[in-house]
């Protein structure tokens, strides 16, 4: 299959085009630095022609509300436009679990709002929502200011890892269309304080992480059900100390180990 994958070039992308390569597809990373700007609409008919699938990894470049709103509103029509002119079979969208948990988050409604135009969309498709990743929490806490200590909430998460990400999302471009909701996590529970106290103290981080109840996720208030799937359709492998393990060497341990809950979840 020609599989084209929107945000190809970056950490989800990049890993799902090295997997999809493996099983044999035809596989197209499009992104700016290839020539794809989704939100002005360049390069999209040419990307896209022919293509049997297309997945929608893209991220805004700011989480301001107004410029998110406008990034994924814009960007995923021009998208559905294009793939509804090429006939493409199969339009995935990588969303965030709790996304329409969270209105008071100028960041999650504009996430809500891109499922939401997928969905009334013409073309087939399959939402999958995933926690938090290992990777990008552990990017946030490296670069918040140096000098104060971080103030989080013991609020209940279930990260993953960006490979077990991916090979979710590869065989979900492989299967038929789901036409609806997915909802994917890691194979444990963390409270979100603990876990940075963990990656800090492997970074040999001296920062305080300060427990504040009330502190705020991307602008909203959560509890222990915002950021957690109540039915997760698939399970990652690798926990927390496995990620530890092979982030610090640089290396994978071996292929994703992924743990089916259901045949044909939807959320």
């Amino acid at each position: 299959m020609k599989i084209v994958i929107f945000g190809g070039t970056g950490r989800i992308g990049a890993r799902l085009a090295r997997l999809l390569r493996l099983r044999g597809h035809h596989v197209v990373p499009a992104s700016p630095s290839t020539g794809v700007d989704t939100v002005a609409g360049n390069g999209l008919a040419d990307t896209v022609s022919r293509a049997d699938v297309v997945v929608d990894v893209t991220d805004t470049p700011s989480f301001a509300a107004h410029a998110a709103m406008d990034f994924f509103q814009t960007s995923t029509r021009n998208m559905v436009s294009a793939a509804v002119a090429a006939r493409v079979r199969h339009h995935v969208v990588l969303s965030i679990v709790g996304a329409d948990r969270m209105p008071a988050s100028g960041y999650m409604r504009a996430k809500a709002a891109q499922e939401k135009l997928v969905e009334h969309g013409l073309v087939p498709y399959t939402v999958v929502r995933a926690t938090q990743t290992f990777e990008s929490v552990d990017d946030t806490t490296a670069t918040c200011d140096d000098h104060r200590p971080l103030r989080l909430s013991p609020v209940l998460m279930q990260p993953m890892a960006a490979e077990d990400a991916a090979a979710v999302l590869a065989d979900v471009a492989e299967a038929e269309p789901f036409g609806g909701r997915v909802d994917i996590a890691g194979p444990d529970r963390l409270r979100q304080d603990d876990l940075v106290r963990t990656l800090l103290a492997a970074r040999h981080d001296s920062r305080d992480v300060v427990t504040a109840p009330a502190a705020y996720f991307h602008g909203a208030s959560v509890d222990d059900t915002t950021l957690v799937p109540a039915r997760p359709w698939r399970l990652g492998g690798t926990d927390l100390t496995g990620w530890l393990a092979g982030h610090a060497t640089n290396q994978q341990s071996g292929p994703p180990r992924l743990t089916p809950l259901a045949p044909h979840g939807r959320g």
